[in-house]
């Protein structure tokens, strides 16, 4: 048997991250799904390592119940609400050898009702003895639990094991999800389970979802529950509530792009009517009244927003006995919000969107939008939140896995972006030097996490420089600043990198500054401590006319950063792309070395 899995069971080392269930329909969460991961930065960390590990040395049983039993207690004790998910394998149900009666006793244990507790039935596994698992399944239920059959649509049994469970929740499984907008066949599949979940009277869970596209599918669809990255990836501390708290964790996902003119609030700015302060209640509720689709209407003086006057207020006082009486002839300011969220044009949604949170505003209200401090029109709240949601998630779904900055779609559509508007900037590419040496000599583990700590580096130095941070893969990173600090933000990459990541290396190593290791042809050589090569390059806006040409100059600048063994910056003066065929290099160019 796996003495790290032995290890894991005597010292219970499971940890439990949960992923909401939303409840779309009535913007509410349903539930969590317990997701058991091992120790960070093991073997055994991802759950089929470590299922696949237990099943081998026949100890499925144990590593079940002890990631229940973590999933039950983590649950309580950070007072989710609404129900929790656990996942149970079939086989394990049946084996004798498993003990009956665990799973209420936790819950009595840890103080949670069973109407609360789902138990998520896998489709993935062929279950030999049916009628054994329905009398388990029937004895759950009996206790109070509520049944799930997980991964619909990708195992053995299918419809008929939905016919004989009559579960109370169906998960589809992410086969099915995944572009189902841009599939007939999905869509149809999708469409029959729903109209057959509601002749059985079935919940139906849409999982796996990770495009705006496939959610909005779903919706028109009638699926009432999801669950997915775009709405929340697994953590070990999910969020309490919809919408705003799932919007947090999307922007958290990606880093801001502070010249990305779409997302500045102004470009969902409606023209919407307005009214002087000085205007009648009574003459407000006649522009109401003669236009049904007016919610709100901004209160100006001299076109400078004061406030904003509701439909459903002004009709609630008018609805009062002796309303109009009091109101008819007092000006709106009497009744206006007198505190509505007033915003410039070129403010950022991130921003926006923060203090949206911080207030509280109500969904149904609308935004103030200001140009130069007059009224330009309003935005409604609704909008917002939905247009920042398929912004971050349009960025997120290209994202890099490890560090969960933009990737090269996102990087490229940085850099057409200041090419079509004419705005200058410059480019930084980053590269680790001697980084392979070093994965292979501490592990993959500390390999990903110094490339994590030069992604938080790089992030933080560029804080309170406007720009874009991308990853385009493994050790590789790209910057694009819109400032003139170009050169002073990477030496200060540079050397909070150097400092921070002598952390990753043995005393020894760090007072010999390196330590021998085999290179590919098995001959020892001696191999120094991790240095980063930057290349900066600042593009001629008229010569260059897409992305592809500003990273091959980049790359051609990072190229002679990585000839000298210390740290470097090399700021290249080419700003036009190599000719088709003779490729210019940066060998004349002006160089800045870094001693490590």
């Amino acid at each position: 048997m796996s003495a790290q899995l032995q290890q894991i069971l005597d010292n219970s080392a499971i940890e439990t991250l949960f992923q909401p269930i939303f409840d779309i329909s009535n913007q509410h969460i349903l539930g969590y799904e317990a997701l058991s991961r091992g120790p960070k930065g093991s073997e055994l960390e991802m759950p089929s390592a470590l299922f696949n590990e237990a099943i081998a040395c026949h100890k499925i049983s144990e590593l079940e119940l002890l990631c229940r039993s973590k999933a039950i207690e983590n649950f309580v004790k950070l007072n989710l609400q609404g129900k929790l998910f656990l996942n149970v394998s079939p086989k394990t149900l049946l084996d004798p050898c498993h003990p009956k009666g665990e799973t209420l006793h936790l819950v009595e244990h840890f103080g949670l009702a069973t109407n609360r507790v789902v138990i998520e039935v896998t489709e993935q596994e062929k279950v030999d003895d049916g009628f054994l698992l329905l009398k388990t399944i029937a004895h759950y239920r009996e206790l109070g639990f509520s049944i799930a059959i997980d991964d619909l649509g990708a195992g053995y049994s299918g419809l008929k094991q939905w016919s004989e469970l009559c579960p109370e929740f169906v998960k589809i499984d992410r086969y099915f999800i995944d572009h189902c907008d841009q599939s007939v066949v999905k869509k149809e599949f999708l469409k029959s389970i729903i109209e057959l979940a509601k002749a059985t009277n079935t919940q139906v869970i849409a999982e796996g979802i990770e495009r705006a596209e496939e959610l909005r599918l779903l919706e028109s669809l009638g699926v009432q529950h999801a669950q997915g990255f775009l709405l929340e990836r697994p953590s070990i501390q999910p969020s309490y509530e919809i919408n705003i708290h799932c919007l947090k964790h999307l922007e958290s996902s990606d880093n801001s792009n502070t010249f990305e003119q779409s997302m500045a609030i102004g470009w969902l700015a409606v023209e919407h009517a307005s009214i002087e302060a000085t205007t009648r209640c009574k003459d407000a509720h006649s522009i109401f009244e003669q236009d049904k689709t007016l919610t709100s209407l901004a209160v100006l003086e001299h076109n400078i927003p004061v406030g904003l006057l509701h439909r459903d207020q002004l009709t609630e006082v008018f609805a009062a006995p002796y309303g109009h009486a009091l109101y008819d002839k007092q000006p709106v300011t009497s009744l206006m919000d007198k505190q509505p969220l007033i915003v410039d044009e070129n403010e950022l949604l991130d921003t926006v969107s923060q203090q949206i949170t911080e207030f509280e505003f109500d969904i149904r209200r609308h935004i103030v939008i200001t140009r130069n401090g007059e009224y330009l029109g309003l935005a409604p709240l609704r909008n917002i939140l939905k247009h920042i949601t398929e912004e971050k998630i349009r960025h997120a779904q290209h994202a890099n896995p490890l560090t969960m900055l933009p990737g090269n779609v996102a990087i490229n559509e940085a850099i057409e972006l200041r090419l079509r508007n004419n705005y200058p900037f410059s480019l930084a590419y980053v590269d680790l030097n001697h980084f392979k040496q070093f994965n292979d000599l501490y592990g993959y583990a500390s390999g990903d996490s110094v490339i994590k700590l030069l992604a938080e580096v790089i992030v933080e130095a560029c804080s309170t420089s406007k720009g874009f941070v991308g990853h385009i893969g493994g050790d590789d990173f790209m910057v694009v600043f819109d400032q003139n600090d170009a050169e002073q933000v990477c030496h200060d990459i540079i050397s909070k990198f150097e400092h921070q990541s002598r952390a990753f290396f043995t005393p020894e190593h760090i007072e010999q500054g390196g330590y021998w290791a085999s290179n590919r042809e098995g001959k020892k050589q001696f191999v120094p401590l991790l240095t980063l090569s930057i290349g900066l390059v600042k593009p001629d806006l008229e010569l260059c006319i897409n992305s592809h040409q500003v990273a091959a100059l980049a790359t051609d600048a990072k190229k002679e950063a990585k000839r000298y063994q210390s740290s470097h910056l090399f700021v290249c003066k080419r700003s036009r792309p190599a000719p088709a065929v003779v490729r210019l290099n940066c060998q004349k160019d002006e160089a800045f070395p870094i001693s490590s």
